[in-house]
């Protein structure tokens, strides 16, 4: 549903078109979020597979639940009925988790309004924080249960993630056919960004010379803000704070801006954007057919990048695989700081940072000088 602003709300309805009322009373509660969106996108399956199996919510078990998530691709013991999903991927370990917090907030909340107490009870457990969980919390030492998921799967260790191949920049910027399509390389590669950051700039949050008059950075900078009434959907995934003070962006995540990126920045805007009848502030547009001057959208984005690499010879290519790239070289440069690491591509904390990148590089000449030490002492 489209509101005022440019928000959107998301429920569920089922075949005869009706809003089923016990989906709509709990998505309501994240009225306008990305995590509505994405609860209303695992439930719905949820409600699918439980009208199949002939249960409601007054019916169904901790044992059905269990069921269900088996269904879905967890590791669950015992059978779980017939095949669901058949022709599809199972869910990852990140998709499980999100369907097992959805499916615990589903039916909690119906829990306090005196629907199945008794699943209620069964879900609503707790568990003893770990030494990260008190890192993590600001009085954490003070900290004696956090909540427990009896549906959540187990935690893999993160393998190292899939970077762009050695040489795909170059490889890329010389493939591209327009100015919009290096800066996207470039601004990809050398700041770190999100798709949909980098796709929801607006000119204004564009700070690329010395000493701008926000004041925040005395180096050319960006304003990554959160905006989730973009023309074209894009929206950044950090919601810190910003606002607008004397006509000048001020707040958000700020973004260091290099050489390379202020360079492609000015190839195209002063050739191809300014040729184009464009009607709102937005950085990045369509260049060609009915839409030319839109907002350009995420997926479009995508689409060039997957296209490209493959007339590159690098194979599909990713947005996401640049800013894996971005934060193991700025990792290595660092020293293995974790806190330049994560100022510098944004991350709420250095955990995630330290669990993701901080891999030892097996061909480092300092890891092999200590392997042949250790081998050489036993010769």
């Amino acid at each position: 549903m489209e509101r005022r602003g440019g928000w959107r709300s998301f429920t569920i309805v089922g075949p005869d078109g009706l809003v089923i009322e016990e989906a709509d009373r709990f998505l309501l509660g994240f009225d306008g979020s990305g995590t509505q969106r994405t609860y209303a996108h695992y439930l719905v399956d949820h409600l699918r597979w439980r009208a199949r199996e002939g249960l409601d919510s007054t019916t169904v078990s901790l044992r059905d639940l269990e069921r269900y998530m088996g269904a879905v691709g967890a590791k669950v013991g015992g059978p779980f009925g017939e095949p669901w999903r058949v022709g599809k991927r199972p869910y990852g370990n990140s998709a499980l988790a999100t369907a097992a917090a959805c499916l615990k907030g589903f039916y909690l909340h119906h829990a306090t309004r005196g629907v199945n107490a008794e699943l209620g009870k069964l879900l609503d457990r707790s568990r003893l924080p770990t030494r990260a969980d008190r890192r993590r919390r600001l009085l954490g030492h003070t900290t004696r249960s956090l909540p427990s998921n009896p549906l959540a799967p187990g935690r893999v260790r993160r393998r190292h993630p899939k970077m762009v191949p050695d040489g795909a920049r170059e490889r890329l910027v010389g493939m591209v056919s327009s100015a919009r399509d290096r800066l996207v390389v470039t601004w990809l590669a050398d700041g770190g960004f999100r798709i949909g950051e980098l796709c929801g700039l607006h000119l204004a949050d564009l700070h690329l010379r010395e000493g701008a008059a926000c004041g925040e950075c005395r180096s050319p900078h960006v304003h990554v803000c959160h905006r989730p009434d973009n023309p074209n959907r894009a929206c950044a995934k950090t919601k810190l704070p910003w606002s607008v003070e004397d006509g000048t962006i001020t707040g958000g995540l700020i973004k260091r801006a290099s050489p390379a990126m202020i360079h492609a920045y000015f190839e195209y805007v002063m050739t191809e954007r300014r040729q184009l009848p464009v009607e709102h502030g937005m950085l990045l547009v369509q260049l060609a057919g009915p839409d030319r001057g839109a907002a350009w959208a995420p997926d479009a984005a995508r689409g060039m990048l997957r296209r490209a690499g493959t007339r590159a010879g690098v194979g599909r290519v990713k947005p996401h695989a640049f800013r894996h790239s971005f934060a193991s070289a700025v990792l290595d440069a660092s020293g293995g700081n974790l806190l330049v690491a994560r100022d510098a591509g944004g991350w709420a904390s250095t955990t995630v940072v330290d669990e993701i990148y901080s891999h030892v590089d097996l061909h480092d000449p300092a890891f092999d000088a200590a392997l042949r030490t250790v081998w050489g002492s036993h010769e």
